[in-house]
């Protein structure tokens, strides 16, 4: 049997930081977070504290599977082996789908701002031009991406801390003609919870979405010079990014200005900003927006593509779909993400409010599914390891309490979107989609057994002499 397809390991230390930053700081942070202040005031905070906890552990449970077997495939490959391959086919596809209907979502957000900046070209022309470029980073080698990722993460994380100095200069009364509130938007205004605990719990719907993309650096590990060590810093990292970056930034937001401003609603950042007399805010936010959707189509296309690729080495997708360039990128699987990408977009400016507002919604849950599963790979995965467990990388806190509490906790997530009106029909067509899906993984592999010796990635027999699972699925 030839030797399957490898990917090269050209991803530095620092793009691996850069890419597990990346991966947590969205346009979600800067545009969206106003849509949650205003539902649940300055109680938000209380909704990213419980949010960022269970990411915390999400991305502690990943990172002990991921740091004991670095493959392309992350949770779908621990799925495999952990839960059957029907698991691993079902999550791997429906985390493709998502991040694909992303290129569409992304495209046509960063084309809005370029159609705003030049109104002479098309937005259409934009967004094709968008997505042609990240295309091209992505088929060039994956270093470039790492390239990429690491200044568009590097111009984020700058705008960022400059914020978070000039706010807690703001209410420290330094900044001259900007007056220190106090405590006077945190009590007031209708007090800390002025929506009641109902709209906080919808807060931590909103905010959770935020944080997915995270697991992208336990994916890319798999390209790295030392994925161990690589996994281990994004995982440890994930604790600060969040205080820091989220609690830390949209603390400033609450502090200084009234959560029911109609001006927080719109931009949070763009009105801090503008309060601090600040020439052009609305500029400056559009450019960091615009890079976090470069960021976010630049990561979207890589994860989907390393998804596709891991699918097809384990046989649950095209075999063509492994082949990789001289430069080690799987070429084919990132052609086939960015054509059903391409279409999206097309959808999005054809049929917005329908047909593409269709397929978003079945893709709202998977983010909780992809946890779900995480969660329960790690639970069994551990449990066969016994002693050996103690040879880990990377350890789960309190096992197996603070992982039953996760699961606890995205399930108590995933009821809150059924009570909810506005997240109740995304839930159900992303179940929906989920049900066909693991439909087609169980009759797939109820119908014919595994291949005696899939493709795997490179620490797959590694992890078997851990676990004492056999290599072959």
């Amino acid at each position: 049997m030839g030797t399957p397809p490898q990917l090269q390991k050209t991803l530095k230390p620092r793009h691996l930081s850069m890419i597990a930053i990346a991966g947590v700081i969205g346009a979600g942070l800067f545009v969206g977070s106003g849509a949650a202040i205003q539902q649940s005031g300055p109680g938000i905070l209380v909704a990213y504290a419980a949010a960022g906890i269970v990411v915390i552990l999400v991305m502690r449970m990943l990172g002990e599977m991921a740091a004991a077997n670095p493959e392309t495939g992350s949770f779908s490959a621990y799925a495999d082996k952990a839960l059957g391959r029907w698991a691993g086919f079902s999550i791997g596809w429906l985390y493709a789908w998502f991040w694909i209907i992303v290129l569409g979502i992304e495209a046509t957000a960063g084309a809005a701002i370029m159609h705003r900046w030049v109104p002479g070209i098309d937005q259409w022309v934009w967004a094709l031009a968008l997505m042609v470029l990240l295309t091209l980073t992505n088929v060039w080698s994956v270093k470039s991406y790492g390239e990429f990722e690491f200044w568009f993460a590097s111009i984020k994380i700058t705008a960022i801390i400059l914020f978070l100095i000039a706010g807690i200069a703001a209410i420290c009364g330094l900044i001259p003609g900007v007056e220190a509130p106090g405590m006077s938007n945190l009590t007031g205004h209708g007090g800390f919870f002025p929506n009641g605990g109902t709209a906080v719990l919808a807060g931590i719907l909103v905010v959770v979405f935020s944080f997915f993309g995270a697991e992208i650096a336990t994916i890319a590990a798999g390209e790295s010079e030392n994925p161990v060590d690589a996994v281990k810093k994004a995982v440890n990292s994930v604790v600060w990014r969040i205080l820091i970056f989220y609690i830390g930034s949209v603390a400033i937001v609450v502090t200084l200005l009234p959560w029911d401003s109609a001006s927080v609603a719109k931009s949070p950042y763009v009105a801090v900003i503008e309060s601090f007399g600040v020439p052009a805010a609305g500029t400056i936010m559009d450019i960091v927006v615009l890079t976090s959707v470069l960021s976010c189509l630049n990561s979207g296309l890589y994860t989907a593509s390393r998804m596709i690729f891991s699918l097809a080495t384990r046989g649950d997708a095209p075999a063509s779909w492994q082949k990789t360039s001289r430069r080690g990128v799987p070429i084919s699987a990132v052609l086939a993400s960015i054509v059903v990408g391409f279409i999206t977009v097309g959808l999005n400016f054809l049929w917005p409010d329908t047909v593409f507002l269709f397929l978003v919604n079945t893709s709202g849950a998977i983010a909780l599914f992809v946890w779900l599963v995480i969660a329960c790979s790690q639970l069994i995965l551990r449990r066969r390891m016994g002693a050996e467990a103690r040879n880990l990388p990377i350890r789960m806190w309190m096992f197996p309490y603070l992982t039953w509490l996760s699961i606890g906790a995205i399930v108590a997530l995933l009821i809150g979107m059924v009570v909810l009106p506005d997240t109740r029909e995304s839930l159900f067509l992303s179940l929906a989609l989920a049900v066909i899906v693991v439909a087609l993984g169980v009759f797939r592999y109820r119908r014919r057994p595994a291949p005696a010796s899939a493709p795997a990635d490179s620490g797959q027999a590694r992890e078997a002499e851990v676990t004492g699972a056999p290599t072959d699925r």
